[in-house]
């Protein structure tokens, strides 16, 4: 099932921080997930002046329990980035090849 994921930094001073210090692992856990075609679009989300404020995704996994066991082991979950997650079941619309 696929799934969207909206995902919001916390706020405070040392947000950023966090986000920048993990952002490597975090990359190199979703080029991993999107090999294996677990991750199917993902970016960050950006505030009016362009600066990093949270990400999106499109993944799929075989139920929400799967979900659950990536997400409680991603970097910006386990690196104190993300704060307030979002996740939806979705289906991706037939419009592209």
């Amino acid at each position: 099932m696929q799934y969207l994921i909206l995902a919001y930094d916390d706020t405070d001073p040392g947000a950023l921080d966090r986000r920048l210090a993990v952002r490597p692992r975090h990359l190199e856990v979703a080029r991993a997930m999107a090999d294996a075609g677990t991750l199917r679009e993902g970016g960050a989300l950006l505030d009016e002046e362009g600066h990093m404020v949270g990400s999106m995704a499109i993944v799929e996994f075989a139920d929400r329990a799967d979900l659950d066991r990536w997400l409680e082991t991603d970097p910006y979950v386990t690196g104190g980035v993300w704060q307030d997650i979002e996740v939806r079941p979705y289906r991706r619309a037939p419009l592209w090849g």
